[in-house]
């Protein structure tokens, strides 16, 4: 009888063996002939694009293809203890639980052809669904997964991650500062007050030329010659992960801005990520028609409840070969996958990452978005970028990180112990010698629209920086080696420079303040009261302008003049960051691990949706002007 299938699936002569056999179980041919020629145009097998099109069901087809090879169809497989995260499911074959022994098989492509001819039928078999097959191995080795995502990277490299906090000598450190510090304070003010300042100044001078020297550099938001579009079947398969947690109001939204892509829907593996306890997401995930290429993976219940634990379950399963992370909120370009497809072949080996553009959607929900559009304009449109070009580390955006799949395994994915994992990976990156390029395509987020959700962001946002600023910081020779002393200094100024500067921002200000108010000089007789007041009096010039310049480069960029006036507020939105700051540093003590859940989904405005109307309005004016009368 196996002779006899491999027989007639070798005569068929217009369908691929690994979807002829359908024809046999009353599948129409018109189906089977339309998806052998889709894969024969992308470059994959006929089973995948039966698969991700939707076509034909998952639990269809191996139940057809249970029936061609006379297997069971087992649709709640008991796995063997033996069977392997992530190996089982990324293959396909795993050992069962039963006296006779046996595997059970959910083949794809060519493992599929080659189980249709025949092969791999020598031993006891059963068949089943890939997701069946993946749920089945979650079932058995949930705790195994879950302690993986939250400590692989602690196992592997305990000094980079943030499992353990700040160390010992860390603490004794800072402990120890602390103590010199209040008492140089009330023994010798003055000369303590210019020695901090000298040495608070090195650092902040590399933020403040970094700033302004990315402000210089030429970074347009769209490339300035697109590549030719490649053909499907050039492309390469592009994982997407999406984790979630209580984003109800918006799942419907996602699915729509996944399907807007302009990519193969045969080469997208899509993973949703969502918690056990996140009944509502996923119900209403479960109601939604999803894409067939849409794959739901539940992660186990563990610790810590973070973003970053969540795509480190969805990793090991990635099966292209870049992948992006992508947020709830996120309405990427269509174009942009492809932009980073042409991006990735075109830069060395050594580019681990594309960073694109975040740019706000709801700017016009209130004060808080507005100003909130023009701190992303000038990080994302000119900081990031100009960090990109001079070669700086970089502290990632959260989301539209496109990946090399093998690089982002090969660190040991994301730090589950820090609640900003994006700028923790940034410079991990750099540590391990790879660099991050600017992807200049947009993506829309919304932000925050109420005071309150805005500050819960920030401070996790400020707790993770100080997270990625210790973890970095407890072997400083080994970062400066792996560095080298100017990327380490940049790297340094952007984390701990941050942390610090926010820190001690109102006090920098109360304190010119109270000099402008009062008219008190530092001036005197003493040439070192002078030099400081010059060097304060710098610093502070050139910091307000390292805080004005690339906000007015930015707003050029994307041309939203309109909020210029905005701009005047910028001191006062940096005074929050302060807060935000110092409630980030209260949490880091008491609440290391808390991940501050931003809501999505209250979008009152949508400049998306502004800038698609007015494409729409230019493309009918234009038709309209060449129509003929």
């Amino acid at each position: 009888m196996k002779q006899g299938l491999a027989e007639q699936a070798s005569q068929s002569t217009v369908l691929p063996v690994e979807i002829g056999f359908l024809a046999r179980h009353g599948y129409p041919p018109r189906i089977l002939r339309d998806a052998a020629m889709i894969a024969e145009l992308t470059g994959v097998f006929a089973d995948e694009v039966l698969l991700k099109s939707g076509q034909v069901g998952e639990v269809e087809f191996y139940r057809a293809l249970a029936a061609e090879l006379s297997l069971p169809f087992l649709s709640n497989p008991p796995l063997s203890r033996a069977a392997r995260h992530p190996e089982s499911i990324m293959t396909g074959l795993a050992p069962l639980a039963v006296r006779s022994g046996g595997f059970v098989v959910a083949p794809r492509g060519r493992d599929l052809v080659r189980i249709l001819q025949g092969r791999f039928l020598a031993v006891p078999l059963a068949v089943t669904a890939p997701s069946l097959l993946r749920d089945a191995v979650f079932r058995i080795h949930s705790g195994m997964i879950a302690h993986r995502a939250a400590l692989e990277l602690h196992h592997a490299a305990p000094a980079l991650s943030n499992y353990k906090g700040a160390s010992i000598a860390q603490i004794a450190g800072t402990t120890l500062a602390a103590l010199i510090l209040s008492s140089s304070f009330v023994a010798f003010p003055n000369p303590t007050i210019m020695a901090l300042s000298m040495t608070l100044s090195i650092l902040f001078l590399c933020l403040v030329v970094l700033r302004l020297a990315a402000s210089i550099l030429s970074n347009p938001l769209q490339p300035i010659t697109y590549p030719p579009r490649a053909p499907d079947s050039a492309l390469p398969i592009y994982t997407i992960i999406v984790p979630l947690y209580r984003e109800r109001r918006i799942a419907s939204r996602l699915i729509a801005a996944l399907k807007r892509l302009d990519y193969p829907t045969v080469k997208l593996d899509i993973k949703i990520v969502l918690e056990a306890d996140d009944g509502e997401t996923i119900s209403i995930l479960r109601r939604l028609r999803l894409p067939a290429n849409v794959e739901i993976i539940v992660a186990p219940p563990g610790e810590p409840r973070t973003k970053p634990r969540a795509l480190n379950v969805a990793l090991p399963l990635a099966r292209g070969r870049y992948t992006v992370v992508y947020d709830a909120e996120d309405m990427p370009e269509p174009a942009q996958l492809r932009l980073a497809c042409s991006a990735f072949s075109r830069q060395p080996r050594n580019v681990a990452c594309l960073q694109a553009r975040l740019t706000i959607d709801n700017t016009d929900d209130s004060w808080i978005t507005r100003l909130f559009t023009i701190e992303y304009a000038a990080l994302f449109d000119v900081f990031n970028p100009g960090l990109a070009q001079i070669g700086s580390p970089i502290p990632l955006g959260g989301t539209s990180n496109h990946f090399r799949t093998a690089i982002i395994r090969k660190i040991h994915g994301w730090d589950a112990w820090n609640v900003t994992e994006d700028a923790d990976l940034g410079i991990r990156l750099a540590r391990f010698g790879y660099d991050v390029a600017d992807l200049p395509s947009s993506t829309f987020e919304e932000a925050p629209g109420t005071f309150k959700e805005w500050m819960g962001q920030r401070t996790r946002w400020m707790k993770g920086f100080m997270q990625t600023s210790i973890a970095h910081g407890r072997n400083p020779t080994s970062t400066l080696s792996q560095l080298g002393f100017w990327r380490f200094y940049a790297g340094m100024a952007l984390m701990a420079g941050t942390v610090l500067s926010a820190l001690i921002y109102p006090f920098c200000m109360g304190f010119l303040i109270t000099l402008w108010i009062t008219g008190t000089s530092w001036s005197s007789s003493m040439t070192l009261h002078r030099i400081m007041h010059a060097q304060s009096l710098s610093l502070f010039t050139f910091g307000m302008m390292s805080l004005f310049i690339p906000a007015l480069v930015a707003l050029h960029r994307r041309r939203l003049w309109r909020l210029l006036p905005w701009t005047i507020l910028l001191p006062l939105y940096y005074g929050l960051v302060s807060l935000a700051a110092w409630r980030g540093l209260w949490e880091l003590i008491v609440a290391p691990s808390r991940w501050n859940k931003t809501s999505h989904g209250l979008a009152r405005t949508s400049r998306s949706g502004m800038l698609q109307k007015h494409h729409a309005n230019v493309v009918r004016t234009r038709s309209l002007k060449i129509a003929p009368p």
